[in-house]
């Protein structure tokens, strides 16, 4: 099983600290944001991740060859413009399987410590539920009160309440993404919502730690916790 890291946004929230460094490589103690992601993938078991990046993306490589675990086979996917979640996901399919098998997908930006090394359990019960997706849920953080989905019965909606925010940590089968064309700009929640509506899209409640490292205010915090 493989995992992708989304690494390809602007950051234009942490500016101006992302003037000049990519926002994956802002520091959270003494090691870049996405060399912890890598070393906890690693640890997981994982050994091939592919990075889709944009901004920035050739000081990414260079600092990520002298900074990734060694053990790791690490491939990127370059964007010349952002493309999106789904578009970057899409884009990047033929790195990551050329099977309908599911796969990890963890957002650059975020600071969790969700168990990555169930994904591999949760894709057989993906696969025999015949579902899309599964997305690791999280309370509702102050700056996101309103939440994105509905969670219930291990299954994720769009249309009760009360709703959880999507934590940036999913696992898809790439059948999710078939009506993305390579290269084209495309947004995740409207593919989501289309498979929740048939019943195709698991969950769970992350209760652990979770941070959306997207200001500097929050990377601060962060650092001081």
């Amino acid at each position: 099983m493989k995992a992708m890291i989304l690494a390809a946004g602007r950051g234009e929230r942490m500016r101006p600290l992302t003037d000049s460094v990519p926002k994956p490589l802002l520091k959270v103690g003494d090691k870049a944001l996405i060399v912890w992601h890598l070393e906890r993938l690693e640890r997981a078991g994982f050994a091939d991740i592919v990075i889709n990046h944009a901004w920035l993306g050739s000081l990414l490589e260079a600092t990520l060859r002298a900074d990734a675990p060694k053990s790791l086979g690490v491939a990127y996917s370059p964007e010349g413009e952002a493309l999106e979640t789904a578009g970057g996901i899409a884009n990047a399919l033929p790195l990551i399987t050329t099977r309908d098998e599911p796969f990890l997908v963890v957002n650059g930006d975020i600071w969790c410590d969700f168990d990555v090394g169930r994904a591999a359990t949760i894709a057989q019960q993906m696969m025999a539920a015949n579902q899309l997706a599964h997305l690791v849920m999280v309370p509702n953080p102050a700056q996101h009160s309103q939440g994105d989905f509905a969670l219930e019965g291990g299954r994720v909606f769009d249309d009760r309440n009360p709703r959880f925010t999507f934590s940036g940590i999913g696992i898809y089968r790439p059948a999710l993404f078939r009506t993305v064309m390579r290269g084209a700009k495309a947004k995740l929640a409207p593919l989501l919502r289309a498979a929740m509506q048939d019943g195709q899209v698991g969950g769970e409640l992350h209760l652990g730690v979770w941070e959306d490292v997207g200001t500097p205010e929050r990377l601060a915090a962060l650092n001081q916790s």
